[in-house]
């Protein structure tokens, strides 16, 4: 092997939207990955129509095409790791899961149901179809609190967690499971069904791209060869210093500022 290749950043493929704003979505995949210390491969699932305050509308990619994108692109690209968010139609699931039936890398599914601003970006057709093709795959699995409850139809943040373990999950991760004031509590579930909770400030403000930003590091942390539990509090550090020190591009949610020292 040469110097060049010893030298070659883990590669982290990303099923992603495009946010126009660059907030959320690819953007916000390539700027943690890359703060993470590896390279972002990725296949576009679907454009939307949005800003910082307002979501319009979401186009899925063709089938055909998503899939020829991702066949030549990992034909020729060896993934250490992948990273899956907003999908937008059951064509493209199946198609990420058989991609990832015969797949020997670490899997981080941020499972994306509605935006920011409150539009619904998954039917319960494509939940369904999420859950029993992408969750068998699935390393570590970061819903908050609303989504994992939609997806396990439990009503509380315990049962939800065993609940996504027993639908495929190997670990999840459930953000702002529990809130009081000034405090923010993640709470996480790893393969042998020990709990551990993460206290964080509270922060002031509403922000555009925190899921997003939280499993590409994740995913990042896991090509590196973290340990998953390691991963995940190394992910929910630094999405917190992204917050803190959030910027307003737009008139309404912040920016997470990934790039911070």
């Amino acid at each position: 092997m040469s110097p060049m290749e010893n030298d070659t950043k883990p590669v982290v493929l990303a099923f992603s939207g495009h946010d126009p704003s660059g907030a959320a979505g690819l953007q916000a995949d390539i700027e943690a990955l890359a703060r993470a210390g590896c390279h972002c491969v990725s296949v576009i699932t679907s454009l939307t129509t949005q800003n910082t305050s307002e979501f319009k509308a979401l186009a899925p990619q063709s089938p055909a095409r998503f899939r020829e994108q991702l066949e030549l692109l990992t034909e020729d690209i060896s993934v250490d790791a992948c990273k899956i968010g907003l999908i937008g139609s059951i064509q493209l699931v199946e198609i990420i899961a058989d991609y990832l039936k015969d797949a020997k890398f670490p899997v981080v599914l941020d499972p994306i149901l509605g935006s920011g601003s409150g539009a619904n970006l998954a039917t319960p057709a494509l939940i369904r179809n999420m859950t029993k093709h992408l969750f068998p795959h699935t390393t570590v699995i970061t819903p908050n609190l609303e989504e994992a409850l939609a997806l396990t139809g439990c009503n509380e943040t315990a049962t939800a967690l065993h609940s996504l373990l027993d639908l495929g999950c190997g670990s999840a991760l459930i953000t702002a499971a529990d809130s009081a004031r000034g405090e923010v509590i993640n709470t996480w579930i790893g393969r042998t069904r020990e709990v551990h909770s993460y206290h964080w400030e509270k922060l002031p403000g509403t922000y555009h791209g925190s899921g997003c930003t939280l499993s590409a590091y994740l995913a990042g942390r896991l090509a590196r060869g973290d340990p998953v539990r390691v991963a995940v509090e190394k992910a929910q550090e630094y999405t917190w210093h992204t917050l803190k020190h959030a910027q307003r591009i737009g008139k309404s949610q912040l920016h997470p500022e990934r790039f911070h020292q």
